[in-house]
């Protein structure tokens, strides 16, 4: 299965959103760029929202039948592992294989060591079309990733084949993500782990690395914008090399997780991959939901107030909602607001301090964004909701996607 040259993940959480997700689809094909929806949903959402993969199919392929979308679209095995895999197996047709807790669990040392053997003869100054100077690789640095990382890839291999024993080959898209780790990838480790992945005969067609400085879920990027343009220049050199030189899918591409609002980026990376002509797939995941959350507030009366209720009781349960994203999220309580001072704010207020315009509040808008289980809770009051107010909502979900992420990274247009 082939995947388009650009491919963005449209995470779902409460699977209402899909056909105002796609529409931005539609308006960036009228607009003259082709981007490929992967809805994604990862068995952590499932669990706590209490759906099912299934689910995603059946709201994907309402979205394309409802829009008269004939261009491919994708469902996402977000996040797997052996443990997970099974329920997603019969739905999804792209599988981001998720092998980053096995990072630094080295493979057999007699494995790493033959492995390492072979990839000696790119020691040294390897010539890397678009790196200028080419790329140092000592024999230090290719057992070190070898030691690193062919653990990881060995994984990945076992969940491919698991998928294997069900799936044919060519019928759905593999993606490997490395990026939910402490330490960011090198261009030159990123060679190795491409290099193990194909002996590992894994037809990676995008790979997710952990790139530096920090992608926060639902906030811009933190970090050098500069060396983080050219780690990723390199990066889009390094793929476009392997793919060739290691025999991998044509077409092989960077994929950027945590990518929501990573603004201060998509002017640079838009820049690398029409420099490289190479192609990109970003994954949104919950800026959907915050976008309901923004239009429920801008609907005020009863809506505003589910709204409040959700705050007032995250608030109140934020060690427990924030542990299992304590590595994105960079919330600094004492600047929250309290409940009492967030219950007096009117809709125009609360839409804006989640929004990333005016009135703008990083704190509050990664303390809802970790909070959907709140409204998961919830139950039909928070879905019956959206229903009430689905004009404002989808028109946020869709403009969400179209102005502030497809247009100025795949259209070089708005904002970036």
């Amino acid at each position: 299965m082939q995947l388009a040259k650009y491919s963005m993940g449209i995470g779902d959480r409460f699977g209402r959103q899909g056909k105002a997700q796609l529409s931005a689809f539609v308006a960036a094909a009228r607009e003259g760029v082709a981007v490929s929806p992967v809805w994604n949903k990862s068995n952590r959402e499932h669990r706590l929202i209490g759906t099912s993969p299934a689910q995603v199919r059946l709201e994907a392929d309402a979205a394309a039948k409802a829009l008269g979308w004939t261009e491919p679209y994708y469902v996402d095995a977000d996040h797997v592992g052996l443990a997970t895999i099974g329920p997603f197996i019969a739905p999804s047709d792209f599988f981001t294989l998720d092998v980053a807790d096995f990072i630094g669990q080295s493979a057999p040392g007699a494995e790493v060591s033959a492995f390492a053997k072979r990839m000696s003869r790119y020691g040294g100054r390897l010539e890397v079309p678009g790196i200028e100077g080419g790329l140092l690789l000592s024999e230090a640095d290719i057992l070190g990733a070898a030691e690193r990382y062919l653990g990881a890839v060995r994984e990945a291999g076992a969940i491919y084949r698991r998928i294997l024993e069900t799936k044919a080959e060519d019928s759905f898209v593999v993606e490997v993500s490395m990026d939910e780790t402490a330490l960011p990838q090198t261009p030159a480790e990123l060679l190795v782990i491409l290099a193990a992945l194909a002996e590992e005969e894994v037809p990676a067609r995008t790979i997710a690395p952990k790139f530096p400085g920090r992608f926060n879920k639902g906030v811009d990027y933190v970090g050098d914008i500069a060396a983080f343009e050219e780690n990723f220049d390199r990066e889009l050199c390094v793929v476009a090399f392997a793919e060739r030189e290691f025999g991998l899918p044509a077409g092989l591409k960077l994929s950027v997780h945590s990518g929501s609002d990573k603004f201060s980026l998509y002017g640079p990376m838009a820049r690398a991959i029409a420099r490289r002509g190479a192609g990109l797939h970003l994954k949104t995941a919950g800026t959907t939901w915050l976008e309901e959350l923004i239009g429920l507030a801008e609907s005020e009366g009863g809506a505003l107030e589910l709204v409040k209720g959700i705050y007032r009781e995250a608030y109140g349960r934020i060690d427990e909602l924030a542990a299992p994203y304590a590595e994105v999220i960079d919330i600094d309580r004492p600047a929250l607001p309290s409940p009492a001072e967030f219950s007096l704010w009117g809709g125009r207020r609360v839409a804006g301090a989640i929004r990333h315009e005016g009135g703008f509040d990083p704190n509050v808008r990664q303390l809802l964004h970790v909070s959907f289980k709140v409204a998961a809770e919830r139950g039909d009051a928070y879905l019956d909701a959206l229903d009430r107010c689905e004009d404002r909502v989808s028109g946020n979900v869709a403009a969400n996607l179209l102005e502030r992420h497809i247009r100025p990274l795949f259209l070089g247009r708005g904002r970036s």
